[in-house]
């Protein structure tokens, strides 16, 4: 296992003290066993319900006394050189003055006995003074090898506890493996059990459940979103140009690809006018390349503990990464990241955590295509626009006339019309500056008005909706006006 190998490196390479964030403690806790087993060496583990225990006997007892945080740590100070001592949730003890000092007197000791700390924690919000000594080790997701192993032992302890059916062929396993990766060892294991128990049968229908179950997990974390693609890019009018890129490296993930030469599609950029069909391409790309599609949310990165926000940033990306191929969407990017454009009065944090998301843009090597879309210009970072972190930047205009009686003949058979009933010549020149999702919002506004007075929809229904609410082009036509000239010598054109 990589994790074994990397924390034994780190220990043998003199860090005398190691943080762990994570909510896999126990595996977390197994991993530091094997290697001070294969070191040979001692390993006692601290935490508050109980005090000291030796950590390589599963039935050992507490030593007396050592429940506080202070007493706990004096004690590590006494064992024998070059024993790994472990914490659990020792970062919540550390406001009080006698807690962080013993901490600082032990982290000094080890430094000269050869001795490690590790202290595993599930928040991120260890004192400052203590991040200086620590050196951060970070927990993998499993790959399908060991998620193939978790799944086997899962329904083999399910098996013994309760008879169940197990109908699985090689090819419906590896399905199921292949959709669990990007999940944690708990994660997958709760998902496997949940899927077991509501037939207490374990086969390839199961495949759905499976995903299901995922996509609950992802959603509960709240970083990333599971999007479900019914969307094809044959309902979005227009985007030409946009269209043929993507469909020319549809097959670009496949091995036949990179055995000729090509390389992965990185992402695209799409700026543009609000509602003009970016965030419906994002969904489209998903479903046209049978691809799942993921949406990060800048703004739910941020968190009030010093250093969790960065922390978020990296779990997401890294579990985006483990799922490859996927898409990852991040809508109104401009948005979570607007005070790394100008003079920062977050301390900071979102200078670094722009930084942090431009170094993985242009670094990654795992398949995840990224769609990012931004309304405000001005907001944008200039960085962001640099060649390298994305394959092309596309504008997406307002729609011409003829793209405007596209979206006009999507929308009113999306509402089962026929659009041949419709004078949509006449729909397509009064909605001039209008954007797809106006021209959506004014067709939903007329089958309301027809459903509420008891009459059909019409051509002269519409009109009327549209006289009655002017477009954003309108609204904000120096911002629309501003951004066109922008994009005119700067960007591709969607259309």
């Amino acid at each position: 296992m990589d994790d074994i190998k990397q924390l034994e490196q780190l220990i043998n390479g003199g860090n005398c003290c190691i943080s762990v964030v994570t909510f896999e403690e126990q595996y977390t806790l197994e991993v530091v066993r094997q290697v001070a087993l294969g070191l040979e060496r001692g390993m006692l583990i601290w935490s508050v319900a109980g005090g000291v225990k030796d950590g390589m006997l599963m039935d050992s007892l507490f030593v007396g006394d050592t429940e506080s945080p202070a007493a706990g740590l004096m004690h590590f100070s006494g064992a024998r050189p070059g024993t790994v001592c472990v914490t659990l949730d020792l970062a919540e003890h550390l406001k009080t003055g006698l807690a962080l000092r013993a901490l600082r007197d032990l982290i000094d000791c080890f430094e000269k006995n050869g001795s490690t700390l590790v202290m595993i924690d599930s928040n991120d919000n260890l004192p400052e003074v203590i991040k200086s000594y620590a050196r951060r080790f970070e927990i993998s997701f499993p790959d399908e090898k060991e998620l193939k192993d978790i799944t086997r032992r899962t329904l083999q302890r399910i098996h013994c506890k309760k008879p169940i059916e197990i109908g699985i062929s090689q090819e419906g396993l590896a399905a199921i493996v292949r959709n669990l990766r990007g999940l944690s060892r708990r994660q997958a294991e709760r998902i496997i059990i949940d899927t077991v128990t509501n037939d207490q049968r374990f086969d390839d229908n199961d495949i759905n459940a499976i995903i299901a179950g995922k996509r609950r997990m992802i959603q509960q974390g709240g970083l990333l979103e599971y999007i479900e693609t019914p969307l094809d890019l044959s309902e979005i009018g227009g985007m030409k140009r946009l269209k043929r890129w993507l469909n020319q490296r549809k097959e670009a993930f496949s091995s036949k690809a990179l055995q000729f030469g090509l390389q992965v599609p990185r992402g695209v950029l799409m700026l543009g006018v609000q509602g003009a069909g970016k965030s419906l391409c994002a969904k489209a790309i998903a479903t046209a390349w049978h691809q799942p599609l993921l949406k990060l949310d800048p703004g739910a990165l941020y968190n009030s503990f010093i250093g969790e926000s960065e922390r978020n940033l990296r779990q997401a990306l890294r579990q985006c990464e483990m799922m490859s191929p996927v898409i990852l969407w991040i809508d109104e990017i401009e948005k979570g990241f607007a005070s790394a454009a100008s003079q920062s009065t977050d301390g900071g944090l979102s200078k670094r955590m722009f930084g942090s998301l431009l170094t993985w843009l242009q670094e990654r090597q795992a398949p995840v295509f990224v769609v990012a879309t931004a309304n405000d210009i001005e907001a944008l970072p200039p960085e962001l626009l640099r060649k390298g972190r994305f394959d092309e930047i596309f504008f997406v205009d307002l729609p011409k006339r003829a793209v405007r009686k596209e979206i006009f003949a999507i929308h009113l058979n999306k509402r089962k019309r026929d659009p041949k009933k419709f004078d949509l010549s006449k729909l397509a020149e009064a909605s001039e500056g209008y954007s797809g999702s106006e021209i959506e919002q004014a067709v939903i506004s007329a089958l309301h008005e027809a459903f509420a007075e008891k009459h059909g929809l019409s051509t002269d229904r519409i009109l009327a909706v549209l006289k009655e609410s002017p477009p954003l082009s309108v609204t904000l036509a120096e911002r629309v006006e501003c951004l066109r000239i922008w994009a005119e010598d700067r960007c591709v054109q969607a259309d």
